[in-house]
């Protein structure tokens, strides 16, 4: 071998070699022809010359080979191995050489990627089967710019760094490799090794868009899609779908746990949509939104540990069975929204962390880079490969799998530097405060990402401070969320229901403080997941008094969440009053169904779906203060509200609400105008366990005016319990009656 050649020969055989096409592949050689191979498993190598395998020389006993001629073969050309394999020994097997094919990734994508703007870097990097001069096979590419060396390592290879290095275009910190002969079925990672320091590390691949099942976390190779698509009518529909003015109403939902086999085994994400989207029907719905399915070592983090920006778990199936329940849930008329995690990542050795030895996604500096409450890494919003890889993540959740919507996780923490640190522990930004301008930046280009290419689809942001504007759009200064969950309104509804309702008079401030605030955003009214975890028990556990009174309360709280201003979301269990706070290692408690007083709350938010789905006056004005109108929030001796609830039309709705165990007999209440009103909903009925104390039927106004309204009604109202009225002649009485 040349001595030339020798130093890149120690590099190979070291699994240090930076630029393998410098030393492996085909080249001319001054006036002959090279074609050299590294294949440390082989016995004896041959090289297709225009249709005769030539044997190749053996010039290191650890397996490279090469072959000298007067001309290079047409590229590609096929290989022949006798492998030396103990199991496989003496047999052969033919090949391409990777290193003969052309590079694949364009500069135009490169410099986009490096720019911040590749919003499908999910078709650049990763695993991608394709063809190349009518070769089948896969083309692998990452991002490792503080590299010396990457290599593709998996069951093909058996793992062995030195055999597929890859090439680095430049500085774009970008390796691509194209291997022939790749299965579809292989297993893969990427091994690097650190330029600086020398670090070998084995990591998965970012991009991948399957993994094997935990706690195995190598990649599968990526296969192209075969769904056909059946909601083609839903997604024309979505894009001129007026939202702000539509009912939105969410089911929150984690897919492991919501029902399970007899043996513990999780439901498919087609078994899922078998027995999920009936039940989502029956109860009226309109959306599911599910608890992180990105792909996450430990089921204990709910999904909010995500090692995979760009994989459904294999805990519930291929993406493939995800994209049925996708398809399914909009053939059955309802959205699927997906909970993203973009704020942080875990520390997991195999995952993102110091990806190439450095750090890479997260932020160098702990002050900037940790999260100290969840011990994860927060990305680095201002480098823009950073921003490729999770604007990318977006678009291939609303792209690739039609996912109507994105509930942001934890944009709280991404907006603030200091959040959840100690004074001294956080660095401000270039002006000295403590607004993460990067994070805003990102957030902004996510929102007009998903609203330009996305039209109909939702950003929805839990967010729990004061920030300004967060639903408003970027030209006017916003962050560009379509909706912000009221973090607000849900503490303090959920403060003043635990209180005994013989103190629940000193704290009605409580309940009428939210109307100061209530336009300032597009909110949503959240009964989430993280209001029945970590200790907080069950709605049903947060109510105080006895049996009677704890199921009064939980039909008195969704009776208001379902009349207030705001769209809804209540997470799985809320809806039958589950006892127990939610366990994500077992499925809910659906024999509590048996029961009269759960099959009651179910019931009642059932026609509470209804009434919100089917009458205009609750959720046509949901964003505008002329949606809403105080009747008396003075109450608080007797702890009633009332309130009106409007239509763009000027048709309305009464509710009235007694937070006390008092019935309230002939209670007087002004109202707008005079005429009969029907009561179309009532929590005490006995078709919800109630007491069924109300009105029965039609309430004549009396003509007195009262309290600055022209006239008023006298009514009965039943104890916890809150009813809804109408006036006869509005076209928005719906009468809901539901005999078993």
């Amino acid at each position: 071998m040349p001595g030339s050649d020798s130093l890149l020969t120690d590099a190979l055989l070291a699994a240090r070699l930076h630029d393998p096409f410098s030393y492996l592949g085909p080249r001319r050689e001054r006036d002959s022809s090279l074609i050299r191979v590294f294949y440390p498993d082989a016995i004896n190598v041959w090289v297709n010359i225009r249709g005769n395998f030539e044997g190749m020389s053996r010039v290191h006993p650890d397996g490279i080979f090469e072959w000298r001629g007067a001309a290079l073969p047409p590229v590609p050309y096929l290989l022949r191995i006798e492998s030396s394999d103990p199991l496989f020994k003496g047999q052969l097997y033919e090949t391409y050489d990777p290193y003969a094919f052309p590079l694949q990734i364009s500069d135009h994508d490169l410099y986009l990627f490096n720019e911040g703007r590749l919003r499908r870097a999910y078709d650049t990097l990763g695993s991608h089967p394709l063809e190349i001069k009518g070769v089948s096979g896969v083309l692998f590419a990452v991002w490792a710019p503080n590299a010396e060396r990457v290599s593709v390592v998996g069951n093909f290879n058996r793992w062995d760094g030195r055999v597929h290095p890859m090439f680095v275009h430049g500085t774009s910190g970008v390796w691509e490799l194209f291997i022939p002969s790749v299965s579809p079925d292989s297993l893969y990672k990427y091994e690097i090794r650190n330029r600086d320091s020398g670090e070998i590390l084995l990591k998965t691949d970012p991009y991948a868009t399957r993994y094997e099942l935990r706690p195995a976390n190598a990649a599968l190779i990526s296969v192209p899609s075969g769904t056909i698509w059946g909601d083609a009518e839903w997604m024309a529909n979505r894009a001129s779908w007026d939202w702000l003015h539509a009912p939105l109403n969410i089911y929150e939902l984690h897919a492991g746990s919501w029902k399970r086999h007899a043996d513990g085994k999780f439901y498919n994400y087609r078994e899922l949509a078998c027995h999920l989207i009936p039940y989502v029907r029956e109860m009226g719905f309109t959306h599911i939104e599910l608890l992180p399915i990105s792909e996450h070592p430990l089921d204990e983090s709910w999904g909010y540990q995500t090692t995979g920006y760009f994989a459904p778990t294999s805990r519930y199936g291929s993406p493939e069975d995800l994209k049925f329940l996708v398809d399914a849930c909009h053939q059955a008329n309802i959205g699927l929204i997906l909970d993203w995690v973009p704020a942080h990542f875990p520390k997991d050795y195999f995952a993102l962390s110091r990806f190439d030895g450095t750090a890479l996604y997260e932020h160098e500096d702990p002050r900037l880079g940790v999260h100290l409450d969840w011990g994860t890494y927060i990305f680095n919003f201002g480098r823009n490969e950073v921003k490729s890889f999770l604007l990318s993540s977006a678009h291939y959740w609303l792209s690739e799998f039609h996912f109507d919507g994105l509930r942001v996780d934890a944009v709280a923490s991404m907006l603030y530097l200091d959040y959840s640190r100690d004074q001294g522990s956080w660095l401000p930004n270039r002006y000295g405060g403590r607004e993460n301008l990067e994070a805003i930046d990102f957030l902004r280009e996510l929102n007009i990402m998903v609203h330009e290419e996305f039209p109909g689809a939702l950003t929805l942001a839990e967010e729990s401070t004061a920030w300004p504007a967060v639903s408003r759009p970027t030209y006017l200064g916003g962050l560009g969320f379509s909706m912000k969950w009221n973090m607000g309104w849900m503490n303090d509804t959920l403060f003043y229901m635990k209180k005994n309702p013989i103190h629940r008079h000193f704290h009605h401030d409580q309940l009428t403080f939210g109307q100061l605030y209530a336009y300032t955003e597009n909110f949503i009214l959240p009964l989430s997941h993280d209001e029945v975890v970590h200790g907080k028990g069950s709605l049903l556990g947060k109510m105080p008094g006895d049996t009677w009174q704890q199921f009064a309360n939980v039909r008195l709280l969704l009776t208001y969440q379902m009349t207030y201003p705001g769209k809804k979301l209540n997470f799985m269990g809320n809806e039958f009053a589950q006892g127990r706070e939610w366990d994500s290692a077992r499925e809910l408690d659906w024999k509590l169904l048996e029961y009269e007083q759960h099959r009651g709350i179910k019931t009642a938010l059932r026609d509470l779906n209804r009434l919100y789905r089917h009458v205009p006056a609750l959720h046509q004005m949901d964003f505008v203060a002329e949606g809403f109108s105080w009747v008396d929030c003075h109450d608080a001796d007797n702890s009633v509200i009332s309130y009106l609830r409007y239509s763009r039309s000027g048709s309305f709705l009464l509710i009235v609400l007694n937070f006390t165990p008092v019935p309230r007999l002939g209670y007087r209440i002004g109202v707008p105008e005079g005429g009969n009103y029907l009561e179309i909903f009532n929590s005490d009925s006995s078709h919800y366990s109630g007491a069924n104390l109300g009105n029965m039927g039609l309430i004549a106004s009396t003509g007195k005016p009262w309290m600055g309204w022209p006239d008023s009604l006298v009514i009965t109202l039943p104890p916890l319990a809150g009813i809804v009225l109408s006036l006869e002649r509005t076209g928005d009485v719906m009468v809901l009656r539901t005999p078993e």
